[in-house]
């Protein structure tokens, strides 16, 4: 597999002729470079050249897919005398013998302001008053909602899940309230999913779009 080239065809760097640059930006020669060095960075390269490809064209798919299922939901508005007002809203929809599917979903993306602390403080009252004779799980659970990823970042899921506890207690009943306040819907992201039938049932399998699911 060995090329022993002197240029290297997988670089955004410009190295003068015979020279590759190593990961510190250091120029080497050429010559120097073991076999086993330019076969791995030949292979990576070619790799990574592919992988971009192929991001490309999903990257393409979506916004095709996205637009194209929008102006048919506009169209099928029209038939009707009116107007869907913009891209909102999930769809589904299916070929005529029913073999595919095709869903358009949408989730809002959802973080929480300042008034998260306030509720947090609450509950933390509520917690140490709560300290003896209160059942575990529930210490577990209001815990563990706060807890934050490798990111930093606060699961929202688990927050929201505290406001189906029915807790009577108005410092409780106060937290709640500002968790609620506290929700900004600060974006929302479209997902394009496709699904083919299994056989004659009415259960569809996802076709995968992602290196995981394939």
């Amino acid at each position: 597999m060995s090329t022993n080239t002197t240029t290297k065809q997988y670089t955004t760097e410009q190295a003068p002729e015979g020279y590759w640059t190593d990961a510190r930006g250091v120029l080497t020669p050429v010559s120097l470079i073991k076999p086993i060095d330019q076969d791995r960075d030949q292979l990576v390269g070619e790799l990574v050249e592919l992988a971009l490809s192929v991001s490309s064209a999903l990257r393409d798919f979506k916004e095709r897919a996205i637009a194209d299922v929008q102006a048919f939901v506009d169209l099928s508005a029209e038939k009707y005398g009116t107007k869907t007002g913009g891209a909102k809203g999930n769809v589904t929809l299916f070929t005529y013998d029913g073999r595919f599917k095709l869903q358009r979903q949408m989730a809002e993306n959802i973080k929480f302001d300042e008034r998260l602390q306030a509720a947090k403080t609450l509950i933390d009252e509520c917690l140490s008053d709560w300290m003896e004779g209160a059942r575990p799980e529930i210490h577990a659970l209001i815990s563990s909602a706060f807890a934050t990823d490798s990111e930093g970042n606060i699961k929202t899921g688990r927050v929201l899940a505290l406001r189906r506890l029915e807790i009577d207690d108005e410092r409780w009943q106060n937290a709640m309230l500002a968790i609620g306040e506290a929700v900004q819907v600060v974006g929302t992201k479209t997902y394009i999913r496709v699904y083919e039938r299994i056989g004659d049932s009415d259960e569809y399998r996802p076709i995968p779009l992602d290196m995981a699911g394939v």
